[in-house]
């Protein structure tokens, strides 16, 4: 009987799941899938590592999984015809709030949930389906070891004026500080640029992962010396419906002159705004790409233009740029922002290479360009499940 790792990415409304062979380190994922649409118009698709449909199902709203633990008793379901005569050993977990805490991956207890529990209103967004998709998957596979992977570990070393903000040390010592996200496609990203490019990989690298949540972290010697987000993953770049970077007078006022409450503020900042917010159209920027309207355009135009500026910002914390790297949904597929996001950044001595940046595979900066530009899709499932391989090494 063969052994698999199965890495699991709870969302608010999607579970994304993916099955390694647990003795096949460098191996791609046997099969990855999702189940999106959950508590309204569910569908369940997974694929080979060919790209071939194992399975599809879809149910009509109102019906079929409403939350995490009936989700995942669907893909159960699925996952044991589709791996007949195989077993699951071990489920990692995207967990993306560590707390000060959590540096490394660990075997998941009563104890940790508990301590992760309590860092839910740092990623309302994410934590509790975290923990709801670890709670489900305890259930499902009483057997298998559950180990919990943080999102914020990659940027625990930053330098103390990358990690604090100017208010009283009390504060800082409690907990609020800079703490970073998107850590776990970072690693992967970084150890892939080091593995093909290590001449790159030594020097100053600013990775851009531009997807619905979208961030920017700098790094040097393979290690995260900076970040765009902060104490939540509100901070930064404006993404599919949180703001990013905002002045905190804004929301005194919001508070002041609307009466707005915490519950109404947070709603605002991570669910009406960014891309969603300024186009009012949607959060896709397939569709804004598409849309004639001026507001679809004006909120591409301020995306690309945060993008910018924080390139810049992240250029100056490491003193110089030698690469940029594109990652995320956006990042690696939107060929017209790559080009707009480039386009007036010849300032760093960087420049593009129109057919390449078509071909979106690679090197994609002219030959004459001081700063390399790579492309390099992200794939968090097959980092999570090298950690899983290595915790388990260590636990025999």
């Amino acid at each position: 009987m063969s052994e698999l790792i199965l890495t699991l990415n709870a969302g608010s409304s999607s579970l994304k799941f993916a099955l390694f062979r647990a003795g096949l380190a460098d191996a791609p994922a046997h099969l990855r899938g999702s189940l999106t649409g959950i508590g309204a118009e569910p569908r369940l698709k997974a694929k080979d590592e060919e790209g071939r449909i194992v399975f599809e199902q879809e149910w009509p709203e109102g019906a079929g999984p409403g939350d995490a633990g009936a989700a995942m008793q669907a893909i159960v379901a699925r996952l044991s015809q589709a791996a007949e005569g195989e077993k699951v050993i071990a489920v990692g977990h995207r967990v993306v709030h560590g707390g000060l805490s959590h540096v490394e991956p660990v075997f998941v207890s009563d104890a940790l949930v508990a301590d992760l529990e309590r860092l839910n209103p740092l990623a309302p967004l994410h934590q509790p389906h975290n923990l709801a998709g670890i709670a489900a998957a305890r259930a499902a596979f009483p057997q298998a070891r559950q180990v919990a992977c943080f999102d914020t570990a990659f940027h625990r070393r930053h330098p103390f004026v990358n990690d604090t903000f100017a208010l009283p040390r009390a504060l800082y010592a409690e907990g609020v500080r800079r703490y970073g996200f998107h850590g776990l496609s970072y690693e992967y990203v970084a150890a892939r640029v080091a593995q093909d490019r290590p001449d790159l990989a030594a020097g100053r690298v600013v990775i851009a992962h531009l997807g619905n949540g979208a961030s920017m972290c700098a790094i040097r010697d393979g290690r995260s010396i900076g970040s765009t987000m902060g104490f939540s993953a509100l901070d930064g770049l404006p993404m599919g419906t949180r703001c990013g970077q905002i002045d905190p007078g804004v929301l005194l006022y919001l508070m002041s002159a609307h009466g707005m409450d915490a519950a109404a503020i947070s709603d605002l900042l991570y669910k009406q705004s960014g891309l969603k917010g300024l186009s009012g159209l949607s959060h896709d920027m397939r569709l804004l790409l598409a849309s004639e309207s001026r507001e679809a355009g004006e909120a591409i135009d301020y995306f690309v233009f945060r993008v910018r500026r924080e390139i810049g910002a992240m250029a100056a914390v490491l003193g110089g740029l030698d690469a940029l790297v594109f990652t995320g949904g956006i990042g690696e597929n939107a060929v017209p922002i790559r080009a707009r996001i480039c386009e007036a950044l010849d300032w760093l001595g960087l420049a593009l290479d129109a057919a390449r940046n078509e071909e979106g595979r690679g090197d994609i900066a002219a030959p004459e360009s001081r700063v390399r530009v790579l492309v390099v899709p992200t794939d968090e499932e097959r980092r999570i499940a090298g950690h899983v391989r290595r915790l388990l090494e260590k636990a025999v």
